[in-house]
């Protein structure tokens, strides 16, 4: 989903003009990077909360030249979902979709189940 289309969900959402839903999503996350900049946590229950990590200095390496590479310390952002998040995107009683490992062997599977040419 794109920031288009969530201003557009918006927009249908509440039968608003697109402008008033540009302007809402944008007020959202304009407030959200204002609160983190400042140091703040945001917790909206039921979807997650934002914060920033503190990372350390690090020496890193040039993958092109192998020099190290001096990596100073930053702030970055970071999201942890709600256990209601979690649980929406994982229903416990779904079947679980084969991972790339499992749909290589099921076609592996010397044209079992597949009619004779």
């Amino acid at each position: 989903m794109t920031k288009a289309d969530l201003v557009e969900e918006v927009t249908q959402l509440g039968d608003l003009t697109r402008r008033d839903g540009e302007t809402i999503v944008d007020t959202i996350f304009d407030s959200v990077i204002h609160a983190l900049r400042s140091g703040d946590k945001i917790e909206i229950r039921g979807f997650g909360s934002f914060r920033i990590r503190q990372r350390k200095p690090r020496t890193g390496r040039n993958p092109k030249t192998g020099a190290k590479v001096d990596v100073p310390a930053k702030r970055v952002p970071y999201f942890k979902p709600s256990k209601e998040l979690r649980d929406l995107v994982n229903p416990k009683n779904a079947v679980p979709e084969p991972g790339p490992e499992e749909a290589k062997a099921a076609s592996n599977n010397g044209g079992e189940g597949h009619p004779a040419a």
